[in-house]
């Protein structure tokens, strides 16, 4: 009997512990806190030092095999002309298809092959922008009768970036200082940050299809323009009344 009153005593004990712990930890839980949040955006122009045009070459013939050999040729002969304006320029296929062509009955019926069309379209990357507008002309002079698009872009994207980050954070921090001063209230510490800005993306400018010409009398003109980064920062600080 005297055990099972230990036992029995050892267990209200228990309980009485798991109590008082379940009544004080809410008073020692942590007091919400007081905080503002803000928004800070900025803009930083650069100005593009890469730039990538993609040129292309389209044959037909009557067989797949024939459209590919012409293609091929009419291809290397484009790089070749590129290579010879633009020694330090980077090459990379981007797209290769060939594709029958097929010839649609008036009355209906099954289409039948009419041929073949081979297309090969190479990336073009140059550093000097003084090169854009000759290495167009002499793709085209080469054969090349496609330039699909080109795009501007910077060598260093994370330094530019770096500092659009810099200047939207400060712009952030400052607004939330006015914010608290205008309410009687300062800055405590730094609770989160969120970097909510897009990725440095390439600025296209479209470009039709080019026929080769036997002589390019005036050079191709291009405009490189400026970048516009942008980077958007989100703060939120811990306030607490100001000290009179």
């Amino acid at each position: 009997m005297r055990s099972a009153f230990r036992a029995s005593g050892n267990m209200q004990a228990l309980v009485f512990a798991l109590l008082a712990c379940t009544l004080i930890a809410p008073a020692l839980a942590d007091p919400p806190v007081s905080s503002i949040r803000v928004t800070g955006d900025a803009k930083v122009t650069a100005k593009p030092d890469r730039v990538q045009i993609d040129i292309g070459a389209t044959t037909h013939a009557p067989s797949s095999q024939e459209a590919a050999v012409q293609n091929a040729r009419q291809v290397d002969a484009v790089l070749a002309a590129v290579r010879k304006v633009a020694p330090a320029a980077v090459l990379r296929t981007i797209s290769y298809s060939i594709n029958p062509n097929y010839r649609y009955h008036p009355n209906g019926g099954e289409p039948a092959i009419d041929g073949y069309t081979a297309t090969n379209v190479v990336q073009v990357t140059v550093d000097d922008l003084a090169k854009i507008g000759p290495v167009i002309d002499a793709a085209a002079q080469a054969g090349a009768n496609h330039v699909q698009g080109i795009q501007f872009t910077l060598r260093d994207q994370d330094a530019v970036r770096a500092e659009a980050l810099r200047q939207a954070a400060a712009k952030a921090r400052a607004e939330a200082e006015v914010l608290a001063q205008a309410l009687g209230l300062r800055i405590v510490r730094v609770l989160t940050v969120e970097e909510t800005s897009p990725r440095v993306g390439p600025v296209r400018v479209f470009a039709g299809t080019q026929r080769a010409a036997a002589a390019a009398v005036t050079p191709t003109p291009v405009e490189a323009g400026t970048l516009d980064v942008n980077a958007e920062v989100t703060l939120s600080v811990e306030v607490s009344p100001a000290a009179r």
